[in-house]
C-alpha cells in the first residue's frame, strides 16, 4: 500500500501525485474458527438475524471499542485540520511571494508548455515539505501509536521519497496539461478540464498496478493451489480476465489485511497482502475476494469515473467562478495574471479543497453506496455470511464498529461493520429460510 495520504486536494484530482493503492474495505485482526458457507439447501432452524448481529457485536470487549472509536473520530479530526493546513500552506505560497518566484524560475528555465510543466515540479517539491509534518504524524507516528504500523521511520521516509518521485513525473505532467487546456480555452475550461483529469484518472488507474505500486511493494504470484484456485473460479464465473492473484509483502507497512482488483482496460490483477493470507481463513479470504471480484463485475471502476466526472465539472465550475473573485481582490499583491498563470495553482488548490470539503457528504454516499452494492455480490457469489462477518467484526481494529446514523452518512465511505454484519445475518436468515417477518409499519 502507498504511504501516501496527500492533504493536496489538486494534486490527487488530477495526477498520481500521492495515490494511495486501494485498500480493502474489510480488515482483519486475528485468526477466528473457520467459518462455512450456507447452503440454500440446509435445513430450515431457528435463527435470529438480530440476535446474531448483536451477537457477532458483542465479541468485541469495551476497551476494544474505545480503542476503535478514539483511532476512527481522531480521523475526523484530521480531515478537519488538514484541511485547514492546506489553507495555510497556500496562504503562504501566496501571500509570501513564494508562487511568484516559483514561476519567474521556470519562466527564466524554459517557455511554453514547460512552464508550468516545471512550476508544477516545484510546487509539487515544496508543498511535500510543507506537508510532512502532518504526513509524519498521521501516516507513522499515530499509526504506531494505535499498532497498526510496522513500518520503521526509516522505511517510512524512503516511501515518502519514492511518492515525491511519482508526483514529480506524473503531477508535473498533469499540472502542464491543466495550464494547456486553461491557455486554449480561459472561459469554458473548467468543462474541458474536466474530461482531460477523468481521462488523466483512466491513465493512472491503468499503470498503477504495474508501474505504480510494485515501486513501493514486491508483488509475486500467489502459489498455494487450496487459496488460489477458489479465488480464481469466483474470478472466472464473474468475468473477471485474470489468471493470476497476486500477493504484495504489506506486512513490511501496515498490520492490516487488503485485496483488490486493480487495473483498467487489460492491465487488470487479482490482489490481496500477506497479511490476508496470514490472519483470515479461506472461507474469510473468499468473502473479501468476491467483494473486491464484485467491484469489478459492477464496473464500479467506470461508474466511479462517471460520478468523478461529475463531481469534477461541479468543482471546476466552482473554481471557475471562486478563482476570479479571488483574483481580483488579491491577485496584484499575490503576482497573479490570470487564471493561466502557473503562479495562482495554489489558490486553485485551495478552492477546489474548499468545494469537495463541504461535498465530502456525497462523496462518502456515492463510495459507500458502490461498497454495499460490492458487499451484498460478495455475499451471493461466495455464500460466506459468516466468513463476511468475522472479517467485517475485525474492522474494530481501526474503524468505528457502531457508528450514528449521521457519523455514517459524513464521514464513512464504506459501511460500518455494524451495517455489514447486519446485511451478513439478514442473508443467511433468508439463504436458511428462517428469516422473521419485517414487523407492521
Amino acid at each position: 500500500m502507498l504511504a501516501k495520504k496527500t492533504a493536496q486536494l489538486l494534486a490527487t484530482v488530477l495526477a498520481l501525485v500521492h495515490l494511495a493503492a486501494a485498500a480493502s474495505p474489510l480488515a482483519a485482526t486475528e485468526v477466528p474458527a473457520p467459518a462455512r458457507a450456507v447452503s440454500p439447501a440446509a435445513p430450515a432452524v431457528a435463527f435470529d438475524s438480530s440476535a446474531a448481529t448483536r451477537a457477532y457485536l458483542d465479541r468485541l470487549t469495551p476497551e476494544q471499542k474505545e480503542h476503535s472509536d478514539a483511532y476512527f473520530e481522531g480521523g475526523y479530526w484530521l480531515k478537519l485540520w488538514g484541511f485547514l493546513y492546506g489553507l495555510v500552506v497556500a496562504w503562504l505560497l501566496l501571500s509570501r511571494g513564494f508562487s511568484r518566484r516559483m514561476r519567474e524560475v521556470a519562466e527564466r528555465l524554459a517557455s511554453g508548455w514547460l512552464v508550468s510543466v516545471l512550476y508544477g515540479a516545484q510546487y509539487l517539491l515544496a508543498t511535500t515539505l510543507l506537508y510532512l509534518p502532518l504526513g509524519l504524524y498521521a501516516g507513522y507516528f499515530r499509526e504506531h501509536q494505535y499498532g497498526l504500523s510496522n513500518q520503521t521511520l526509516g522505511a517510512f521516509f524512503i516511501d515518502e521519497a519514492k511518492g515525491l518521485g511519482v508526483s514529480l513525473v506524473l503531477g508535473s505532467l498533469a499540472i502542464g496539461l491543466l495550464y494547456a487546456v486553461l491557455r486554449a480555452a480561459p472561459r469554458t475550461w473548467w468543462v474541458w478540464g474536466t474530461v482531460v483529469t477523468v481521462v488523466f484518472l483512466m491513465f493512472a488507474s491503468a499503470i498503477l498496478p504495474i508501474f505504480i505500486l510494485p515501486l513501493f511493494n514486491d508483488y509475486t504470484r500467489l502459489e498455494d493451489p487450496a487459496v488460489r484456485e477458489p479465488i480464481l473460479s469466483l474470478a472466472r464465473a464473474n468475468g473477471v480476465p485474470a489468471h493470476d492473484v497476486w500477493v504484495s509483502d504489506a506486512s513490511r507497512q501496515t498490520k492490516r489485511i487488503s485485496a483488490n482488483v486493480s487495473g483498467f482496460a487489460g492491465t487488470e490483477r487479482i490482489t490481496l497482502n500477506d497479511n490476508l493470507l496470514a490472519r483470515c481463513t479461506l472461507p474469510e479470504i473468499r468473502a473479501v475476494m468476491a467483494h473486491e471480484i464484485g467491484h469489478y463485475a459492477l464496473n464500479h471502476m467506470v461508474k466511479g469515473m462517471l460520478f468523478s466526472a461529475a463531481l469534477f465539472a461541479a468543482g471546476f465550475a466552482f473554481l471557475a467562478w471562486s478563482f476570479e473573485r479571488a483574483r481580483q481582490r488579491w491577485g496584484e499583491s499575490w503576482g497573479i495574471r490570470g487564471v493561466d498563470d502557473p503562479a495562482g495553482l495554489p489558490l486553485f488548490a485551495a478552492l477546489l479543497s474548499v468545494f469537495f470539503f463541504f461535498a465530502m457528504p456525497v462523496t462518502t454516499t456515492i463510495s459507500r453506496t458502490m461498497e454495499a452494492e460490492a458487499d451484498l455480490f460478495g455475499l451471493n457469489a461466495a455464500q460466506e455470511p459468516d466468513g463476511f462477518a468475522e472479517v467485517a467484526l475485525k474492522l474494530a481494529e481501526y474503524r468505528k464498529l457502531e457508528p450514528s446514523a449521521i457519523e455514517e452518512l459524513l464521514f464513512f465511505d464504506h459501511p460500518s461493520g455494524k451495517s455489514r454484519i447486519e446485511m451478513a445475518m439478514r442473508w443467511k436468515a433468508e439463504q436458511l429460510g428462517t428469516a422473521l417477518p419485517d414487523p407492521e409499519p
